[in-house]
């Protein structure tokens, strides 16, 4: 069966269509369409010659972003059938791929009607004053059934027929241009730049152009049927939006300069004025309706084949069959005329028109967003040929896809959206495991390590402390009770990761371990809850431990916390040496700085827990007002969190009170209240295992703290617990290596202490530099002073009054002391802030050691 999908899946392909006919044509007659030959003068009559070429600009920047989107993506992979629908749905996945593939090929398939009954208008419009007049719905009709032959026959006689369409659309370019240029005059261009007084909204003249560059990527649809399509793709694209932006501003600057505004802007036919041979605009309205019918009608099936092949929906996989060397997709063929002709008996199709146009805008802005995706997850894979491309193009060319729906028809364009998404939550929920590998994986990868870096800048703080458990289980039958106690515990906060020790060597040892982490495999798989397994291979248990627990995790994400099964009561020896080979690996665990837990439980316990409904489960924590009592607070809130946990009260039963006084009850109602867990306090004094018995024995769950004597375990009452944990229901025993601070407050932990040293590094580094100012001052005053005591012996004369030396000689000295406090207080400040410093560093704090001397 896997087989037989995997031949579906990946037909055969043999393209023979180069850039020229395969990428370049379909693409240009597409673009080169109604809009340029009945629009573009509307358009520029009543925006303005100015605000015209802004509506042109704009709308080719999508193309040309999308563009540059395309090339990249088609340059980076092997593109087989379905173009837009194969490129995203290889890089956003099944979901989003299939929901724009069923959208795209029902839009292509509508726009053969919209296109052949435009057809059908020209023609009847040629065909008014003649002898033979006929509608244009049986005009549409009889275009539809002439396209759907060249379709049929396959790409070949439809390139043909593309080259007679290409021509004529040609011949009446031409036409124009010779016509016009010996027209056109600089003053009437000046006079039609501004728009007329009463001008269209400007989003209202971007809507009725935008649809003339959406067909540049009708030679994606055409990848399978390409000889080459990495090279063909990107060139012949470029090629096709470069010619079309040409013809464009061409026709603009022509049709600004020979008409006025006030012609341009009632007259739809204004080019036919122009032209020199006039019959020929006529015969390019033609040619564009035909070429762009014929695009449709070729790409359309295309996608629906992929689709098909894909097998996402059932119901298409029919369609994925094809005819002859090159796959041609009659079904799909069959399926979008079919379309086509109801779409035309229909009649009014004004309903239909724009959500058909939101959904290509939809397809663009999905390619954009793919190849950003694609890039965004720099996976080593993603290494394009092409090579002018940057990812923050594919953003914007998003954004700018986005922004064109909303400004183009908010109503019409959330309709759009809305249609996608439901047909992405109906493949979320149907459409089974991934079928391919696409850059969802590489991007989350990415993201795990962009965030482990950004975690591990940050100082670690209590209010950030989770559970990140390694379940030990090398018992099958065991082990799903494990996992699923785990995920209480976990809370949905932490990561579980199922642990499997083999101790041997050789080469039998390491296949086995594949074989062991297969089963562990399985095992989560049926479980349903999300963990991880790991398989380790150790000449000897308690050496592979450590290493284990040392070695676990990456950057801040370590384990903390050890889950394991009590020894099975089944076992031999259970009071002998496996269970003190039990005692002494767990001891090494606790050195090793993880907290502890034991589960214990059995068929009958479990069976009993499962059973219970949730609005009777209680759990039950063994308080002794110690680091393994919050733990086990923490651990039984975060069984709340998840069902069928929910609605279960717990109860807190302090034994380390020598009374159950209203004192005491209150004081442990006032932690429970700090600690924002909601809990009934219940003070149980003089505890013995008796009363343990009776007050926990219709509980649903019991948190018991113990503690190690030599290698024994101890339960809450300095008994063994092999003598009380069979008097009750399932239970687990905790021991808790780490303080979990449930109080913790945001200033408080590393981040507060940083904060605090920094802060006194900063004051002393400020007193430092005060105290040094000073002490300089105080200097110069010496200084001063004993300056002009040798003024003053220079110029004094014999019986000038010696008491005046005396006084300046008093001065100086008392400066100079002066100067020699201050000097001592600045070296006291600069040795408090190298202390502040280094207390700072130790921290992990960044200090300023600028120079104060």
């Amino acid at each position: 069966m896997k087989d037989k999908r995997q031949k579906l899946s990946m037909l055969p392909r043999t393209g023979t269509l180069g850039t020229f006919s395969g990428v370049f044509t379909p693409s240009v007659l597409t673009i080169l369409g109604i809009i340029l030959f009945l629009r573009l003068g509307y358009v520029v009559g009543n925006a303005g010659f100015g605000r015209a070429l802004i509506i042109i600009g704009l709308a080719n920047v999508i193309s040309v972003l999308t563009s540059i989107s395309l090339s990249a993506i088609a340059t980076n992979l092997k593109v087989k059938g379905g173009g837009d629908y194969y490129l995203i749905s290889r890089t956003l996945g099944l979901e989003f791929g299939g929901a724009i593939g069923l959208v795209l090929f029902l839009a292509q398939s509508v726009s053969i009607a919209f296109y052949c009954i435009g057809f059908g208008e020209a023609v009847n419009s040629l065909l008014q004053g003649g002898s033979v007049v006929l509608s244009p719905r049986i005009i549409a009709f009889a275009a539809v059934s002439f396209l759907f032959i060249f379709a049929w026959l396959g790409t070949d006689w439809a390139t043909r027929f593309q080259y007679v369409v290409m021509t004529l659309l040609v011949a009446a370019l031409l036409s124009f241009f010779v016509g016009g240029i010996p027209q056109w005059d600089g003053a009437v261009l000046v006079q039609n730049w501004k728009a007329p007084a009463e001008a269209s909204d400007f989003w209202v003249l971007f809507a009725i152009f935008f649809p003339a560059v959406t067909g540049f990527t009708q030679g994606v649809s055409m990848s399978g049927d390409l000889k080459d399509p990495g090279r063909s793709l990107p060139l012949g694209t470029f090629l096709a939006v470069g010619v079309s932006i040409l013809v464009y501003f061409g026709v603009a600057v022509v049709f600004a300069g020979v008409l006025p505004n006030s012609v341009l802007g009632i007259d739809t036919h204004a080019m036919k004025r122009v032209a020199y041979i006039k019959p020929l605009i006529d015969a390019g309205v033609i040619a564009a309706t035909l070429s762009s019918a014929m695009a449709s009608f070729l790409g359309a099936p295309r996608i629906l084949q992929s689709l098909a092949a894909d097998r996402i929906f059932s119901l298409l996989n029919p369609f994925a069959k094809g005819t002859g060397a090159t796959s041609n997709p009659r079904r799909g063929v069959l399926l979008s005329g079919g379309i086509a002709v109801l779409t035309i008996s229909l009649g009014n199709l004004n309903l239909i028109a724009p959500v058909v146009s939101m959904f290509f805008l939809l397809s663009y802005g999905l390619m954009n967003y793919a190849t950003y995706y694609e890039a965004r997850a720099a996976s080593p894979s993603f290494r394009p040929r092409f090579k002018w491309f940057d990812l923050r193009l594919s953003l914007l060319g998003f954004l700018a896809c986005l922004v064109t729906m909303m400004a183009i028809d908010l109503k019409t364009g959330i309709i759009a959206v809305s249609i996608l998404f439901a047909i992405f939550q109906y493949l979320k929920r149907t459409a089974g495991p991934a079928r391919w590998a696409d850059s969802r994986r590489a991007y989350y990868l990415q993201r795990i390590r962009e965030n482990i870096f950004a975690a591990s800048a940050e100082p670690e703080h209590p209010r950030d402390w989770r559970p990140q458990i390694l379940a030990f289980s090398n018992d099958l039958e065991r082990r799903s009770r494990l996992l699923r106690f785990a995920s209480w515990i976990e809370g949905r906060s932490g990561i579980t990761t199922v642990v499997r020790i083999l101790e041997g060597a050789g080469a039998k040892i390491y296949r086995d371990r594949i074989d062991a982490e297969n089963e562990l495999r399985r095992d989560i798989q049926e479980s349903g809850v999300s963990a991880f397994p790991l398989v380790m291979v150790t000449p000897e248990i308690e050496a592979g431990l450590n290493s284990l627990l040392q070695g676990f995790g990456i950057g801040p994400v370590k384990a903390n916390t050890i889950l394991s099964n009590w020894l099975n009561p089944e076992a031999s020896d259970l009071h002998g040496f496996r269970k003190y080979l039990f005692g002494r690996h767990l001891r090494t665990v606790h050195r090793l700085g993880c907290n502890i837990v034991i589960l214990y439980t059995d068929e009958k316990r479990w069976t009993a827990l499962m059973e219970r409904s949730a609005g009777t489960n209680r759990i039950d924590v063994w308080w002794r007002g110690d680091a393994t009592s919050r733990l086990m607070l923490l651990f039984a809130y975060l069984m709340t969190r998840s069902e069928p946990w929910d609605e279960a009260a717990i109860r807190v039963l302090a034994i380390n009170y020598e009374n159950d006084s209203p004192e005491n009850i209150e004081d442990l109602a006032d932690t429970l209240n700090e600690v924002r867990i909601e809990a009934e306090p219940k003070i149980i004094p003089e505890a013995d295992i008796q009363k343990i018995t009776e007050i926990s024995t219709d509980a649903s769950m019991i948190f018991l703290p113990f503690r190690f004597w030599d290698n024994q375990i101890i339960g809450p009452v300095d008994v063994r617990v092999e003598e009380l944990l069979p008097r009750l229901p399932t239970a687990a025993l905790v021991l808790a290596a780490e303080d979990i601070d449930l109080q913790a407050e945001p200033e408080a932990g590393t981040a507060g202490e940083m904060a605090a040293a920094r802060d006194a590094h900063d004051d002393a580094d400020k007193k430092a530099r005060e105290a040094q100012k000073d002490a300089e001052n105080a200097l110069r005053v010496a200084e001063a002073a004993k300056e002009k005591i040798r003024v003053f012996d220079e110029t004094r004369a014999s019986d000038d009054k010696p008491e005046e030396l005396t006084r300046l000689e008093a001065g100086a000295k008392k400066a100079e002391m002066e100067s020699e406090k201050a000097y001592r207080r600045a070296a006291k400040a600069e040795a408090k802030a190298q202390d502040a410093g280094k207390n700072a560093a130790d921290l992990g704090v960044e200090a300023d050691t600028d120079d104060r001397q």
